[in-house]
């Protein structure tokens, strides 16, 4: 069960019989769900770091506050810390198991992949991987001073009542968006190398790019302040412009081919070699 181990060898035209394909899937999945259980297992452990962890910006922002807006946290109900545990220990499971269970999916879709395309899939995960992490780390920079932003509208006669499933809802989205969102130039790229997109088009329409990143980014991050868009939307407009200059490079690259290979009339008979 764990092995997935074929019955049948691969033909000469590599192909695999389906029940071989089903068998190797269950494996593969029952080894992601094993070492998901694990790490979540280890994460009880690490309860009280990783709730340290994740109420940092809240607490960063109630220091910023200081005196002028009275907030605390808290968790509804009977059955809210047992789940706030569970929970928070199942995301950090998810996440921290990540690179397992990914290899995974990986290495079950990439025998049916050719050469050039598993090239092509595996630049794609070295960089994806990089830049998403960099957006979760902006993400995370970037809270303390979202949520400074919006518990500082709270009237002074009031106090601010933070639920923790709340919190840690808008905690994980803003992350999602945010390493998301420094994953959008990169398929800028892989559209201009399958030829979708030029560099000469991006650069005709940037002043729309700009447009729409700022408008991106001020949807995107739910406070009002402009410190939180521009946090967001200047490393992407950045990556945005790495990507029109990789996409004029493909372009020169792909121009000096086509003009490399001969031009043969539509009369002419071209060589024909043994």
């Amino acid at each position: 069960m764990l092995r997935g181990t074929p019955q049948h060898p691969v033909g000469p035209d590599g192909r695999m019989p389906l029940s071989d394909h089903l068998r190797e899937l269950r494996a593969r999945l029952v080894r992601s769900v094993l070492c998901l259980v694990v790490v979540f297992v280890v994460a009880l452990f690490f309860y009280e770091q990783l709730l340290e962890l994740v109420m940092g910006p809240y607490n960063d922002a109630r220091e910023q506050l200081g005196q002028r807006v009275e907030s605390q946290a808290f968790v509804k109900g009977a059955t809210g810390p047992l789940m706030l545990q569970l929970k928070l220990c199942g995301v950090a499971a998810i996440v921290i198991s990540s690179p397992y269970w990914l290899s995974q999916i990986w290495g079950f879709v990439v025998p049916g992949l050719h050469a050039h395309e598993k090239k092509w899939t595996r630049i794609f995960v070295a960089v994806a991987g990089p830049l998403f992490v960099l957006g979760v780390i902006t993400a995370y920079y970037v809270l303390p001073k979202g949520l400074e932003v919006l518990i500082g509208f709270t009237p002074a006669s009031m106090q601010n009542l933070v639920e923790f499933g709340e919190y840690f809802s808008f905690f994980t989205r803003m992350l999602l968006v945010f390493g998301v969102a420094f994953e959008i130039p990169l398929f800028v790229i892989m559209l201009s190398l399958a030829g979708v997109v030029s560099g000469a088009t991006l650069a005709r329409h940037r002043p729309w790019i700009i447009i729409g990143t700022f408008i991106f980014a001020a949807v995107a991050t739910p406070s009002t302040d402009p410190f939180s868009m521009m946090m967001l939307a200047a490393p992407m407009l950045v990556l945005f412009l790495l990507a029109e200059l990789a996409a004029r490079f493909i372009d020169r690259v792909r121009a000096k081919r086509l003009a490399e290979q001969p031009v043969w009339a539509d009369d002419e008979a071209s060589p024909i070699e043994p």
